[in-house]
């Protein structure tokens, strides 16, 4: 029997909808005007420069149309995840090649859940979730200013998300505290100037402060567990943002704060538990499977969901190593606890050199989803670009849509035209690519 089924077919946009293909299009947006309003949004030259001249490839000068098909089919195979997820056999299963932290069940859920998907001729295809997804308050900014200079009906309503942000955070601390009053944000991750998103760091700085919270950027490093609580210098911290790449907090880095989370001295979110049952990229595997899913008694529309709406998964093993070579082409190999692609490969486009050290590590193959990819005139040229689309999530609800455009293999940020982009959907029944091209150029 082969590991993977066939690999699907590229996808065209602007294939029939009862095709039931993910339609896309994107659409070029005046840069200066875009610049101008981000501008004239943040209010704050440092930020500005961050985002725009030290970042130029953070923000696509694009949107995307999507049609609603799309975005209400991503969000049935969420709700068919989310489903799963809370089943007491899938967490245990899940929970066996957890860390130990993971062991540990807060009252917190974990903010901002990303679903990230591709469109493929059969519909939408979840290639990952991860938990700890960044760049939400990113792209609440970028709607604002591209909505300033494009404002069709259907873009993303992000008035008010900053405060959906903030009540997000209220809740997760308002499960673990109740109504005590919170005080104290440490946004942590290792090293935080070198980080890319710092930008995003210092937004939700303000945003913390703005509701009356003192808030601290900070190095794990910087932390320090005593009497009871954890602490930044001499104040103490209520609550940890987590924003590092360490999910089960185990290095000696983050010992202080490992050690107050599991003394519930300090609320921290997202935590060890939320990407054990999420994140992991071996719970694709189980989510994929079809026969652990009957053994588990999930029900045969949610099996049909998640079968049909997640790339096919397994874990690698040297045992399979022909098979897997054999296939590579339409495969894709990620570490089980990676992030950011990072050390994830095209099987078409690898070595044997990289395939033995994938042999040796502890890593999935996915079947590949070729990624929607379109021409988009950047700087008078066309460049291809791809797509991604992410669904932010909490509680099972999704709080912002957003899309990826890139070259290459992965998602960078790093070449011309990449970038977020905004979301604009489109009702099925009004689909049609003359409506988006009257867009084009604006």
């Amino acid at each position: 029997m082969p590991l993977f089924p066939q690999a699907a077919a590229d996808h065209q946009c602007f294939q029939p909808v009862d095709q039931r293909n993910a339609e896309c299009r994107y659409v070029s947006l005046d840069r200066e005007a875009m610049r101008n309003a981000l501008r004239q949004q943040l209010d704050d030259d440092l930020l500005y420069r961050m985002l725009v001249d030290e970042r130029p490839h953070l923000f696509a000068e694009s949107v995307v149309f999507v049609a609603e098909s799309v975005i209400r089919r991503q969000r049935e195979i969420i709700a068919a995840i989310e489903s799963l997820i809370a089943m007491p056999a899938y967490q245990q299963r899940v929970l066996a090649y957890a860390p130990e932290t993971a062991q540990f069940i807060p009252k917190a859920h974990g903010v901002f859940f990303g679903y990230d998907f591709h469109l493929s001729p059969k519909g939408p295809q979840l290639i990952e979730i991860n938990s700890n997804a960044g760049g939400a308050l990113l792209n609440a900014v970028l709607a604002r200013a591209q909505s300033a200079c494009f404002d069709p009906a259907g873009v993303n309503a992000v008035q008010d998300i900053e405060q959906v942000f903030m009540a997000m955070f209220y809740d997760e601390w308002q499960a673990e505290r109740g109504q005590q009053p919170l005080q104290s944000i440490a946004i942590v991750d290792e090293d935080p100037p070198t980080q890319f998103m710092l930008p995003e760091f210092l937004l939700f700085k303000q945003l913390f402060e703005q509701n009356h919270i003192n808030t601290v950027i900070c190095d794990p490093s910087e932390l320090d567990y005593r009497d009871g609580a954890l602490w930044h210098g001499d104040r103490p911290i209520d609550l940890v943002y987590n924003r590092l790449t360490d999910f089960g907090l185990e290095a000696e880095l983050v010992k202080p704060l490992r050690e107050a989370y599991l003394a519930k001295a300090v609320v921290v979110t997202p935590h060890p538990r939320a990407h054990a049952l999420y994140a992991d990229k071996r719970n694709l595997v189980i989510l994929t499977d079809e026969a652990a899913l009957r053994d588990m008694g999930v029900a045969e529309e949610t099996r049909t969901l998640l079968l049909e709406g997640i790339a096919h998964t397994i874990c690698v093993h040297k045992e399979d190593a022909e098979a897997l070579w054999a296939a590579r082409k339409q495969l894709f190999f990620k570490p089980a606890k990676g992030y950011g692609s990072k050390a994830a490969y095209r099987g078409d486009r690898m070595t044997k050199r990289v395939f033995g050290e994938i042999l040796q590590g502890n890593y999935v193959a996915q079947t590949l989803v070729k990624p929607t990819e379109q021409q988009l005139k950047v700087e008078n040229e066309l460049v291809d670009l791809k797509l991604d689309l992410r669904q932010y999530v909490y509680r099972g609800q999704t709080q912002l849509t957003s899309a990826r455009l890139y070259q290459g293999q992965t998602t960078n940020f790093r070449t011309p035209g990449s970038g977020f982009a905004s979301v604009v959907v489109v009702a099925t029944e009004e689909w049609n690519a003359d409506d988006a091209d009257e867009y084009d150029d604006h």
